[in-house]
């Protein structure tokens, strides 16, 4: 088969189409023949040499992807042979065939064609574990999503406006027209308004109940400044850097909480509970339309240096596609 390879780390041009070994299902695997994939934040740092995957991970960039069951291995129950799937991946997707943990399997909704499936695994599991199971997001309350014109982004702000919130995002104002077709009820520039300021105006100065971050060490101060008494902040990225100093005074006084999660690293059972959850809880929502994957362009996978080049300029609004057909 042929896969995105990176012989050696660098920019766009380091990813090499290339033939490498067909995969083989591994107890509790399946194989996924891959129709697409989709670009993520990670797959760029990997490709830079800054994020290697994790241990028994394929070496080929790829968080999800969108496909048909080819084989299954030992000990493998509920799919079949033939079954169109999407799949939550810790890598490989940037191939035409990829082993997946049954676990990490999911049906595609009713509704999704195939190929756009593939924007929908990891940024849906990404927003309900951090969004509903890990800060409880609740009705009447309110969301501040960071890039908001992001995959995450997009599914963050659909999801929070399906579960009954006030869904408020960051974002360049040439997207914001589109974002609040999405359910933003509010759309701040970053680069022209202060978002703290704006997060308080639009809330009466009660703030944000949640806060899902992108950031990280550059927002930490403001998202603090910007929460809600009570309030939530699940920090998911790193583009602002690593090291911040918290001030845990001004936390204690909000009765506050700040939690930081990765999803690629986390173990098979827990990754697999959290794809249930996605399956119980958000599917239902895809199925009737009410949540639908935001896909702003397709490539074929051959050209995935231009895809990373879209993804790195943030010109694109939802997903960037990579097809093998």
């Amino acid at each position: 088969m042929r896969a995105i390879t990176i012989p050696k780390p660098g920019g766009p041009e380091a990813l090499v189409w290339a033939e490498v070994p067909d995969p083989e299902p591994g107890p509790g695997e399946v194989i996924v023949d891959v129709r697409a994939s989709a670009v993520n934040r990670a797959d760029l740092l990997q490709r830079q040499g800054h994020y290697p995957p994790p241990p028994g991970a394929p070496a080929y960039p790829g968080l999800e992807c969108s496909g048909v069951v080819s084989a299954t291995g030992r000990d493998v129950t509920g799919w079949a042979v033939g079954q169109q799937v999407c799949a939550l991946l810790a890598g490989g997707g940037y191939a035409e065939r990829v082993a997946v943990p049954a676990g990490q399997l999911l049906p595609v909704p009713a509704g999704v064609d195939l190929v756009d499936a593939a924007a929908l695994p990891e940024a849906a599991c990404t927003v309900w574990s951090n969004v509903v199971r890990l800060a409880g997001l609740g009705r009447g309350e309110t969301l501040l999503v960071h890039g908001g014109g992001s995959g995450i982004g997009t599914f963050a702000i659909q999801l929070g406006t399906a579960l009954g919130a006030t869904v408020l995002v960051t974002a360049r104002s040439a997207k914001h027209e589109r974002l609040r077709a999405l359910g933003a009820a509010h759309t701040i520039d970053y680069r022209e308004q202060d978002f703290v300021e704006e997060v308080r105006r639009v809330t009466d100065g009660h703030g944000a109940d949640v806060i899902l971050d992108i950031m990280g060490a550059s927002y930490l101060g403001r998202n603090v400044a910007a929460l809600a008494d009570g309030g939530r902040l699940v920090v998911i990225g790193m583009q602002g850097g690593r090291k911040a100093e918290l001030d845990l005074g001004a936390l204690l006084a909000k009765r506050a909480s700040v939690a930081a999660t990765a999803l690629r690293s986390r173990p098979l059972d827990d990754k697999a509970a959290i794809v249930d959850g996605v399956r119980e809880q958000v599917w239902p929502l895809v199925a009737a339309g009410t949540i639908r994957p935001v896909v702003d362009r397709r490539l074929p996978m051959a050209d995935a240096a231009a895809a990373h080049r879209l993804v790195e300029s943030s010109d694109h609004i939802g997903k960037v596609l990579l097809t093998t057909g």
